[in-house]
């Protein structure tokens, strides 16, 4: 009996740290990567990371998406939100604007204000490149360059 106490107890043990190896590679293979973003003379204006933290050129948080779309400031207060539809409110749930699925921004109006290529180049209202977000989610990108950074 104490014979297949030990067995049990081996196979639980062997289990429970066989669960612990995998959590710590699902953990290794999803690591927080950064995105650079860029200005049309490609200087680094900043960086969106894959939680939604969005920086600065020196490194200061400036900002996050939340995976709810919520957008928060520096200080943590809410600022926003982009709606799955692409649609961008205010604190106060007014809408101020909406990126389109093609990646064109537009503001409370209606107006074209820019554009995110699918390759990442950030375009402005005149069709002039202002930066590039590549391998950014286009809507992250239209937030980060359209309401954090004055370009």
């Amino acid at each position: 009996m104490a014979r297949e106490k030990n067995i049990k107890e081996t196979h639980i043990t062997a289990r429970l740290l066989s669960a612990i190896i995998v959590l710590f590679i699902l953990l290794a293979l999803n690591p927080v990567y950064t995105q650079q973003l860029r200005n049309s003379t490609n200087a680094t204006i900043g960086t969106i990371e894959s939680n939604g933290v969005i920086r600065d050129k020196s490194n200061r948080q400036v900002g996050r998406i939340e995976s709810d779309g919520t957008i928060r400031n520096s200080s943590n207060a809410q600022i926003g939100k982009l709606q799955p539809d692409g649609v961008v409110r205010d604190k106060n749930n007014t809408q101020i604007g909406r990126i389109q699925s093609d990646g064109v921004v537009r503001d409370k109006n209606n107006a074209q204000i820019g554009s995110i290529q699918p390759d990442g180049t950030v375009r402005n209202s005149s069709n002039a490149q202002i930066g590039s977000a590549k391998g950014v989610r286009q809507e992250w990108a239209a937030v980060a360059f359209f309401f954090f950074f004055d370009l």
